[in-house]
């Protein structure tokens, strides 16, 4: 019964003005990513790229977190978020709009493929820092575990329709259609961010010259919170060891249960239906139960997860996995996510939030990297066996470690 009254109050935030509107956007927005998502590696793979240039693109989106995240979390502690987020969001809707036009021009090749992936990963980088602080900025702190959660169940429930529209797209009128309705589907999202988030105070802007002492001495002080550091290292070995599975996805279809394009998108629809349950699900918990043994366990079946898939023989069983793969994933991330935004002190919270992107986006472009080579190497299903089975035995330690702290 109590589970329902919590499940009833986080739906709530949904009939609020500031915060429903940011969510239907966002879904709008996400909607659109994941339909390029889906086009990209598969275009990519019909362009003649190899295991290796597929985790190289994913790489080249996500390494730029390992630089610059830090820098996205000042701007997000001291400079105008709704200026970082207008700024560099329309810069990333140019790239897919590149992309529409060089597929009608007939001169879309790899490298540039990869070359506007890292665009994307530089204004990524420096942004989403403000973005994922927008959520707790528009409502009370005893309501961000369940604003994340809802913010997950848009996420994953674009993971289901992106992929969806993906694959009509795609045997439609091909992989151009996906990459014009994800450049469409920034704008609205851009104008809703400006009008959510609060203006930054005088102070605080003329306060926003880059200090790196001050980015230090934020990244210390969160280092030294063995609480805080543990849900970032569950992150960190969860997107390391995990995330390839989605990156190489297309080539476990292609090559070892010889699919297509509408395999692929059912796959990665999937793991959304997988990730809206886990999200869902979260939405039951009581705000106050300790989110750490959540993140963590769901961590360690999430690797069981891949080990799985590698050694599934079944095309068929390969979506249903997927199914527990995106829960396992959604029920971590977002635990660790509530945990790391609620104990945080404010003044620091956009630098916390950077170092939450640094371990999943630069964690999985390592990952992906690293994978691209294993699967080059040894084969896909070999390379995924191999990080399933040290993810489990990672989780196992970094967990036992943080669970024994004091909740915070």
């Amino acid at each position: 019964m109590a589970q329902h009254s919590f499940f009833g109050s986080s739906l709530k935030l949904l009939r609020t003005r500031r915060f429903g509107t940011f969510w239907f956007a966002s879904l709008f927005s996400t909607i659109g990513t994941w339909a390029q998502e889906v086009a990209q590696p598969w275009l990519l793979l019909n362009l003649g790229a190899s295991s290796l240039l597929l985790g190289l693109d994913s790489f080249a989106m996500g390494a730029p977190v390992l630089i610059l995240t830090l820098v996205g979390g000042f701007l997000a502690d001291r400079a105008d978020r709704r200026r970082v987020i207008a700024a560099f969001q329309s810069i990333q809707m140019l790239c897919p709009t590149v992309v529409v036009i060089l597929l009608l021009a007939g001169a879309v090749e790899p490298w540039t493929i990869i070359v506007l992936s890292l665009v994307i990963g530089i204004t990524d980088a420096l942004s989403m820092p403000s973005f994922q602080s927008i959520v707790p900025s528009i409502v009370e702190r005893e309501q961000i575990p369940a604003a994340i959660a809802l913010n997950s169940t848009q996420f994953n429930l674009s993971r289901i329709l992106g992929p969806a529209l993906a694959g009509l797209l795609m045997v439609s009128v091909g992989a151009i259609g996906c990459f014009a309705v994800s450049a469409a589907s920034y704008l609205p999202f851009i104008l809703v961010a400006l009008w959510v988030l609060p203006r930054a105070a005088p102070a605080a802007a003329a306060d926003a010259a880059l200090d790196y002492r001050q980015i230090l001495s934020s990244v210390r002080e969160i280092a030294d919170d063995r609480a805080l550091r543990g849900a970032l290292s569950t992150v960190l070995t969860t997107s390391l060891l995990c995330a390839p599975l989605i990156t190489f996805c297309p080539v476990l279809i292609k090559e070892v249960h010889q699919g297509g394009v509408g395999h692929f998108s059912m796959t990665i629809g999937a793991f959304g239906i997988g990730g809206l349950l886990g999200a869902t699900w979260l939405l039951t918990l009581d705000p106050q139960r300790d989110r750490r043994p959540v993140s963590s366990r769901f961590g360690a079946v999430y690797g069981v997860v891949v080990a799985a898939a590698a050694l599934n023989p079944w095309a068929w069983g390969l979506p249903g996995l997927f199914v527990l793969a995106g829960l396992s994933m959604t029920a971590s991330n977002a635990s660790a996510n509530a945990y790391v935004q609620a104990a945080a002190p404010v003044r620091i919270r956009g630098q916390a939030v950077s170092l939450f992107m640094l371990a999943t986006r630069g964690g999985s472009a390592l990952g992906s990297l690293v994978a691209g080579i294993s699967v080059s190497l040894m084969g896909v299903r070999e390379a995924l066996l191999v990080n399933g089975v040290l993810a489990v035995l990672a989780h196992m330690i970094v967990g036992r470690a943080w669970l024994r702290q004091a909740p915070g």
